[in-house]
């Protein structure tokens, strides 16, 4: 919001402060001061001029001789401007004057003839080019209104304004007016301030005589008022406000569309004016569009509507898109005579649809966007009446033709002076209370320290306590709150037991090789079930849907974090990177009801998904691929990190890859995972051979013992023994080494797989698996015998339960 301080003066008397300590006011009680710029350089010895002859120059086809009377003298000044006329008054710079970019204007000799200053363009003088008349783009700036000859120019032309630039928050829409930025400095600053009234002198003869009003969309549009204005007279604005619109970064046009964006300005209100006689009928009708209907609008275009935006009509056709912008058809022309003056209140929503649509943001939708005061719609009419009555000539019909059902009453919020005090940390009484709510012209009850306030409608953002003690707390001053340390007991910060393990495991998972990704927890429908966990789907009935998903891509909470890293890798990958390795340590969303009331319980997990090349050595001719035996690897080296006994168990997995899937358990539980993803899966995603782990990091963490085990170095020495068994191809390793560790306990501390082995030599529908196996005692050195008893006893063990034999 661009704020004219020449204007503003209008209103509230700011002569004491300098625009700088303004702007730092308005700062401190909440409002942010963008900028703070004068409208043009400071200039001197520009004024009015009279242009009393104008000829052609005797040397140059282009120019122009012209005899200008400045008040003490008459200058000669040669001028190239098209529009130069004798009998105008101008805008003349005299010799010593400086114009803006340090442009000295001195005397001179133009193609052998003398010259004595400038007759100035309005660019010239300062102004943006985008706020110029267009009747004066090409030219210099012409007087209309009576200008005394000799007067500064450079006033008149409210070129020594200054402007604030206000960035507002969408709360704050009071202050898109200048009425309201009254209001605020007035409480700033504490200085009275009542608006003007409306004076409309208006005809007998009534307006409802000459149109009638049916809205079929209360509900977009509670509140419309139409204006009857006849015998306008279509031309420029007066100076002082055309100065106050292209002060506020608008250009001006001609008096009507200039008045009516003024009011805008003014008072915070969009209105609307249609060429009566070009209107088509004499009845308005508000109502949604129809599907496919079109309508040409001011800017030229072609545009189709849907239900869902709101039309002004003439009962046959749109003539406005409401809120947004008006039809061509009915467009204010020069020849314009009778006026239909639209004051409406539109639903936020219904403007924001359109408005963003159709591509269309202006100084009207933004505000009817973040909601006009109810109060002021009609307010906003009669003041753009009383000014085209005034500047345009119209003849004001009797009366407002209107729809209302429109809420007008004010909110009322209650306070008191403990509470407030109690939340501020301040000591203020009743009575510095009472006065910040005048300052602010909040009318209000007061019992004691209670007061029951009654808030005015054009402070829509005002509707809680805690709004009310905003208000308070920003015109008492943030300055002034007290400054408090925190009390009670303080002790050194550190990290959760859960905050350090997640670290571990992040840091181990890196060291490895792998990249952390941060995924969306919001999945669209047919990936949030796959790549499920058993013992996740046993507990969520279905994955919990948002009631209002911003997109259908984003529309489900998620029960695995694998799809969105599968995403991950396939985008990647189309962007030629071959060799990924990615995890994240991230929550899921489980509920055990189908219809959701209560928030979802939220599961820790952690995911990973790697494909492409794990190690390469080149030089030694080394590489190698990501297999099952890799993610397996790095989800017992995690094992390893929490001191945990992870075993793995063949598994068929939807998704996943029917014989090289394996459920991970801890003590006989499942929680979670590892495996190749199905092939159907992989040409889905344009992957190549991919595998993924994925873990319940909460029951992980809820075994790991934090206190750290010593266990001695063994004094004496260890034996070792390997044997090949040959066993059923069906059997697991797994289960074999858990036999042996049993029958040959306490002797054997340790079983290792090293070799499995399939082919010649071998019965068919066997396979040898060759163990390592390490005998010790921690107190003696143990015997042969011993150890050939144990040898025998675990032969005997892994027969019996495995048809196991000893491979010859």
């Amino acid at each position: 919001m661009l704020v004219s301080l020449n204007w503003l003066k209008h209103y509230v008397d700011i002569n004491d402060q300098t625009p700088e300590e303004l702007a730092e006011l308005i700062t401190k009680t909440g409002i942010e001061v963008e900028s703070v710029e004068p409208i043009a350089e400071k200039m001197n010895h520009v004024v009015v001029g009279y242009v009393q002859s104008c000829e052609k120059h005797p040397n140059a086809d282009k120019l122009n001789l012209c005899q200008v009377d400045v008040g003490e003298e008459t200058l000669q000044i040669i001028c190239g401007a098209p529009n130069v006329a004798a009998g105008q008054k101008v805008a003349v710079a005299k010799p010593g004057a400086v114009l803006p970019g340090n442009f000295k204007i001195k005397k001179a000799k133009l193609r052998g003839v003398e010259s004595n200053g400038m007759i100035c363009s309005l660019q010239e003088l300062g102004v943006d080019e985008k706020d110029v008349p267009k009747e004066f783009t090409d030219g210099i700036f012409v007087f209309h209104d009576e200008v005394e000859i000799g007067d500064n120019a450079a006033e008149l032309l409210n070129l020594d304004d200054i402007i604030i630039e206000l960035g507002l928050t969408p709360n704050r829409a009071d202050c898109l007016s200048m009425l309201g930025v009254a209001y605020e400095v007035a409480a700033i600053l504490d200085q009275p301030f009542t608006p003007q009234e409306e004076v409309v002198n208006p005809v007998e003869e009534p307006a409802a005589d000459e149109i009638s009003v049916k809205v079929e969309a209360p509900d977009l549009n509670p509140y419309y008022g139409a204006f009857i204005i006849n015998d306008v007279k279509i031309g420029p604005s007066p100076l002082w406000l055309r100065n106050r619109l292209i002060a506020s970064g608008v250009r001006p046009i001609n008096n009507v569309v200039d008045i009516t964006n003024y009011v805008l300005l003014e008072y915070g209100q969009p209105l609307h004016a249609f060429d009566l006689d070009r209107f088509g009928t004499e009845e308005v009708v508000v109502r949604r569009a129809k599907q496919n209907e079109t309508i040409t609008t001011l800017d030229g275009q072609k545009r189709t509507l849907k239900p869902e935006h709101l039309v002004i009509t003439n009962g046959k056709q749109p003539t406005a898109i409401a809120g947004v912008m008006g039809g061509a058809d009915s467009e204010v022309h020069e020849d314009t005579t009778n006026i239909l003056l639209e004051a409406a209140y539109f639903h936020p929503n219904a403007v924001r649809t359109s408005s963003k649509d159709h591509g269309l943001r202006s100084e009207a939708s933004t505000r009817f966007e973040k909601g006009v005061d109810p109060n002021r719609v009609i307010l906003a009419g009669k003041r753009a009446c009383e000014l085209l009555e005034k500047y345009a000539d119209g003849k004001v019909l009797n009366g407002v033709v209107e729809f209302d059902d429109l809420d007008k009453e004010p909110k009322r919020v209650e306070i008191t002076t403990s509470h407030i005090n109690e939340r501020l940390g301040t000591d203020i009484s009743d009575e510095e209370i009472a006065d910040i709510l005048r300052r602010l012209q909040f009318r209000y009850e007061q019992n004691g320290e209670l007061f029951k306030v009654i808030v005015p409608t054009r402070r829509g953002d005002v509707e809680l306590f805690e709004d009310m003690l905003e208000e308070v707390a920003r015109v008492y001053g943030y300055d002034n709150l007290p400054y408090t340390l925190p009390g009670g007991a303080s002790q050194a910060g550190g990290l959760t037991l859960q905050q350090q393990l997640k670290r571990k495991v992040k840091n181990y998972l890196q060291g490895a090789g792998l990249d952390e990704t941060i995924t969306y927890s919001l999945t669209r429908a047919n990936r949030a079930e796959q790549l499920v966990s058993r013992e996740v789907k046993e507990q969520a009935k279905a994955p919990v849907r948002l009631a209002m998903p911003m997109s259908e891509e984003h529309s489900h909470l998620r029960l695995s974090i694998l799809p969105e890293l599968l995403e991950s890798l396939s985008y990647n990958i189309a962007r030629k990177q071959t060799d990924l390795a990615y995890y994240e340590l991230g929550t899921v969303f489980i509920s055990e009801e189908e219809q959701v009331t209560v928030q979802p319980e939220e599961q820790l997990r952690l995911s990973g998904a790697l494909t492409g090349d794990w190690h390469i050595h080149p030089w030694q001719q080394e590489k190698k691929s990501v297999d099952f035996f890799v993610v397996k690897g790095i989800v017992e080296g995690l094992a390893k990190l929490l001191d945990l006994q992870l075993t793995y168990r063949q598994a068929k997995l939807p998704d996943m890859h029917p014989g090289r899937t394996a459920e991970v358990l801890l003590d006989n539980q499942v929680i979670g995972f590892i495996g190749q993803i199905h092939p159907k899966l992989q040409n889905e995603l344009d992957l190549k051979e991919t595998y993924v782990f994925d873990l319940n990091v909460e029951v992980l963490f809820g075994s790991y013992e934090k206190e750290e085990a010593f266990q001695a170095i063994p004094k004496y020495p260890s034996i070792n023994r390997d044997i090949a068994l040959v066993v059923d191809e069906q059997s697991f390793a797994a289960e074999v080494a858990e036999t042996i560790l049993e029958a040959g306990a306490p002797l054997v501390k340790d079983v290792r797989i090293f070799d499995v082995y399939q082919g010649e030599h071998l019965e068919s529908g066997k396979k040898s698996i060759a163990f390592n196996l390490l005998y010790m005692d921690p107190n003696r050195t143990l015997k042969d015998e011993e150890v050939e008893k144990a040898h025998e006893k675990i032969l005997s063990a892994v027969g019996e339960r495995h048809q196991a034999e000893l491979r010859g």
